[in-house]
């Protein structure tokens, strides 16, 4: 696991800056080195995690001298690919960016979909001039890009593209979606001229014209199919119990140290369970969080089933105390997040893997993305009154849309509510695409001074027509998280916050043989009623009591209501202050002031738009300013 920088174009020679990488050696603090060539530069900051040794540092350059690759990730399947495709190729090392290597000197770009891993990398062959960067089929690594007629530079992370930056135009559409999602789906940043590549995505060229570069897709998550798996729920049980298995077993593979998060919840404690059936006379460490959530935030603390698991599973538990000062973490989070995503989950992250690393853990593996494989959001649950809807007329969807908005706001059950039924006078795909929201769309187009044409839900209108042959309502809104909440903001701040502290973190359910077998279990095996991941909990059932996987579902959270309204007051004043917002001139200074008003009165919830609207500033202080 590393960080990757990479330039090519004409000004190679000024990118050449040991500063630059600098500010990358958080991703790998155990060797630093890049390479410099006619029209390219590439750099590397590397976190030792497989063979350990000199071998498999990088830049990595072939035997013949003729081809270099700056990695940053992990392919669990590299010594299947040594011993089947790649088995002429005399290996000076046990390194997976080795493999990766001589596989695309064999294959290009169709070695990808050979890959199950988490990658993003650039691949240039010095002779030709000829390139290829390209992110994993999940977009586990972020990657993102410049691209110009004459140059394209490349990184792990936006703050070590932005000193070569000639413009910093500010990109007001992003902004729009980090106020209304908390995130930004698809490829916008808030730099107009940088972009994330997507998930299963690739660029490929030649330095010598980079006018004439491609991007294409080489991957789509397989949600096009009519038909789904007519095996028995029990044949369906054991099969997905065997892919859990391997899966796990894959990215078990570490020449360091690993250990667990163990939330408590149904993801991470499954994990748990099953690396204990394999391994069970080995010493397991866990960490989970003490969250310190009120009632307000409408979730369950967790640590008291986490404790639980850890007693049940005899392994070793740490608890971090989230009871942290949000003021001191809030600038830090937003500066290694790289984007101003609104969400304190980040900070626990962190935390846990800061513990970690003091422990000598290098690599953590995570339960997340269970959620979005196999259905365990209540937007997931909403999809059950999707049939009741259509019975009832408009004008009465929208009375009851009003009456509702109207409940105070302070009551959990009661903001759900109101966010169930906000667009409930719309039609179903805009309804389906409004639970991703956390802010109303008039008040999100009230707060910025120039009207603001882009339209939030074109991203999810244009995946939408990726797989117009599904016909699950279910598999759609699967197929969104997967492209966008998933990269776009768990994975963003899991990869960005744990290499912060220089650790790994794996997550199995994205393994890429298991996504694919998900996607033929039928709808009603994954939402079974209201009964969310109910395959999974069947599978849970040979592992785990009943009590830790029939629970209420919580969150990896932290008290932001109590925050916005108590704790950050001084940063609210200023960060969202007269003198501030004005002299920014993007936001209006008193439609600001009004929904900060609203949220202290209860009227409406607008806590993570506060949160969304202070990580914007702080971001625009970090790398605009």
């Amino acid at each position: 696991m590393c960080g990757i920088i990479g330039y090519f174009g004409d000004r190679y020679e000024q990118f050449s800056n040991e500063k630059l990488l600098e500010l990358l050696t958080h991703r790998g603090p155990d060797n630093i080195d890049d390479v410099l060539g006619d029209k390219f530069y590439l750099g590397q900051t590397r976190l030792s995690i497989v063979d350990l040794s000199e071998k498999g540092n990088q830049p990595m350059i072939s035997q013949d001298k003729r081809y270099v690759i700056v990695f940053n990730g992990e392919i669990y399947n590299h010594k299947e690919l040594r011993k089947n495709e790649l088995s002429n190729v005399e290996f000076r090392s046990q390194s997976d960016t080795e493999t990766l290597l001589y596989g695309l000197i064999k294959e290009g770009s169709a070695f990808l979909n050979k890959l199950n891993g988490i990658f993003s990398f650039s691949f240039l062959d010095i002779q030709t001039g000829d390139f290829l960067l390209a992110r994993d089929q999940f977009g586990v690594k972020p990657l993102y890009y410049f691209l110009s007629k004459e140059e394209l530079y490349f990184s792990s992370e936006i703050k070590a593209i932005k000193p070569f930056m000639k413009k910093k135009d500010i990109d007001l559409g992003a902004l729009k979606n980090y106020i209304n999602f908390l995130w930004a789906p698809g490829e916008l940043t808030p730099f107009k001229s940088i972009r994330k590549l997507l998930p299963g995505q690739l660029i490929q060229g030649n330095i010598s014209s980079i006018s004439n570069v491609e991007k294409r897709k080489y991957y789509s998550i397989p949600f096009n199919n009519k038909t789904f798996s007519n095996l028995t729920e029990e044949r369906l049980i054991d099969l997905l119990d065997e892919k859990l298995n391997k899966a796990l077993s894959r990215q078990m593979m570490s020449d360091v140290p690993l250990g667990f998060f163990l939330s408590g919840g149904l993801d991470s404690s499954l994990l748990v369970a099953i690396a204990r059936k394999q391994f069970p006379n080995k010493k397991i460490i866990c960490y989970t969080i003490k969250s310190n959530l009120s009632k307000a935030e409408g979730f369950e603390e967790d640590l008291f089933y986490a404790k639980q698991v850890a007693e049940f599973l005899n392994v070793t538990l740490r608890v971090v105390d989230a009871g942290v000062d949000v003021l001191q973490y809030f600038d830090k989070v937003i500066y290694h997040l790289d984007e101003p995503q609104a969400d304190p989950a980040p900070i626990n992250v962190y935390n846990i893997c800061k513990l970690a690393r003091e422990d000598g853990i290098k690599v953590l593996i995570g339960g997340t993305a269970g959620d979005d494989v196999f259905s365990g959001y209540r937007r997931h649950q909403a999809l059950r009154i999707e049939p009741i809807i259509r019975f009832f007329p408009k004008i009465f969807r929208k009375t009851l849309k009003i009456a509702l908005s109207r409940l105070k706001k302070r009551n959990a059950n009661f903001r759900r509510l109101s966010k169930l039924t906000k667009d409930i006078h719309l039609s179903k795909i805009n309804r389906m695409i409004g639970y991703f929201d956390w802010s109303d769309k008039k008040l999100v187009e009230e707060l910025f001074l120039v009207p603001n044409e882009y339209d939030l839900k074109q991203y999810f209108y244009q995946l939408i027509e990726q797989i117009k042959n599904q016909p699950s309502d279910l598999n759609k809104m699967l197929y969104w998280e997967l492209n966008t909440f998933l990269p776009d903001h768990n994975l963003n701040y899991t990869d960005k916050l744990s290499m912060a502290t220089g650790v790994e973190v794996r997550v199995p359910f994205l393994d890429k043989e298991l996504v694919e077998f998900s996607t033929k279990i039928p709808p009603q095996f994954k939402l079974k009623g209201t009964e969310t991941k109910y395959i999974l909990k069947k599978v849970a059932e040979k592992y785990l009591p009943n009590e830790v996987i029939y629970r209420s579902k919580t969150g990896f959270g932290a008290p932001v209501r109590e925050w916005i309204l108590n704790d950050m007051n001084s940063i609210i004043e200023e960060y969202l202050g007269e003198n501030t917002i004005k002299k920014r001139g993007i936001f209006n200074y008193t439609k600001v002031q009004k929904l900060i008003k609203m949220n202290k009165e209860g009227i409406i919830d607008a806590s993570y738009t506060i949160w969304a609207l202070l990580a914007i500033e702080s971001w625009m202080r970090q790398f605009y300013d």
